[in-house]
């Protein structure tokens, strides 16, 4: 597994890592034992770097996790890594956004992952004017100087809420969409996170389970999963469900990408490969819900790249059918 550095938190991690938002919901319900088998299963595939948040599942996620930390070291150094989220516990506007809310929301997540110090706490996508507040980045200055959490990032939705954030000095991390189907970030966002020296998580890499090629137009999902309850945005941004893609054209694009990948790869980890090849990227988070995805994303971490042939059909691909919805939005 290739590791990369995550730059100002001055620690290497997997190049795969692992999205945890399944483990609470939002997809559908994963047991407690499946949840134990598929991080067992990463770990031993060399991932060592877990994404979650204190509301996926109300902190199922994140206690879940935390039970399977008890089984290493107390060092940091010798055990996953895990970044959480917090900031969408509270009303989605600025004046949540305070010191003794952040204080009582790290202490929330510290108890659920049985840490006295959180490895990262990333902003869960929160509202644009967050992004330009001199107090937020004071209050999580403040954190950081407390030992609540080691380091910091933010989570965004748009590219311009990238580059503001980027603005600021501690600054540890950037999460952001990036996939074959959201490709903006390539333009600005990630050359200027490089020059910043501030690490890149790439999620939702397969455009909600689009780009494994797995799905039909008529494809029925259960009612608790984003993908029939958030279409067009009903719940949260509608760029997290499909990476905001049509459903019916995004189906029709992921059978055109499928017949491009390489044979000796799936779907999923062609996709997973070309993110992974993107410079500036620190690691990618797919999401897994069983032993056999879980290994088949790790692998991704020890795959050569893509075909040139390949790269240029996708990128035609994008600008064909992706691009005219997507770009301009995000």
């Amino acid at each position: 597994m290739e590791r990369r550095l995550l730059t100002k938190s001055g620690r290497k991690i997997s190049v795969v890592g692992l999205g945890t938002w399944q483990f609470g919901g939002g997809w559908h319900h994963v047991e407690e034992h499946d949840v134990r088998a598929v991080l067992d299963a990463s770990v031993e595939s060399g991932v060592d770097f877990f994404d979650t948040a204190d509301v996926y599942g109300d902190g199922r996620s994140e206690q879940l996790i935390g039970r399977f930390l008890r089984e290493f070291t107390t060092s940091p150094g010798e055990r996953p890594m895990v970044a959480t989220k917090f900031g969408r516990r509270a009303a989605q506007e600025l004046g949540a956004f305070t010191l003794d809310n952040f204080r009582a929301w790290a202490d929330r997540s510290r108890a659920n992952l049985g840490v006295d110090t959180l490895d990262l706490v990333q902003l869960h996508t929160p509202p644009e004017a967050v992004f330009a507040s001199d107090a937020v980045y004071d209050a999580l200055d403040t954190l950081v100087d407390e030992g609540r959490v080691a380091a910091y990032g933010v989570s965004v939705e748009t590219c311009a809420q990238a580059l503001t954030a980027l603005d600021r000095e501690n600054v540890a991390s950037l999460q952001i969409i990036l996939n074959l189907f959201r490709r903006k970030p390539l333009e600005r966002v990630l050359p200027a996170a490089q020059a910043a020296g501030v690490g890149v998580i790439a999620r939702v890499p397969l455009a909600s389970g689009l780009l494994s090629g797995k799905f039909r137009t008529d494809t029925v999902f259960a009612d608790d999963d984003h993908r029939a309850f958030n279409r067009n945005g009903e719940q949260f941004d509608v760029g997290e469900t499909f990476s905001g893609v049509d459903y019916t054209t995004g189906v029709a694009a992921a059978a055109e990408f499928a017949a491009l990948v390489p044979p000796d790869m799936a779907p999923a980890q062609a996709a997973l490969r070309w993110i992974t090849e993107q410079q500036g990227v620190t690691t990618v988070i797919p999401g897994a819900t069983s032993v056999a995805q879980a290994r088949a994303n790790a692998a991704v971490g020890s795959m050569g790249p893509l075909p040139d042939a390949v790269l240029d059909s996708l990128r035609e691909l994008y600008d064909r059918r992706i691009r005219p919805q997507v770009h301009h939005r995000w």
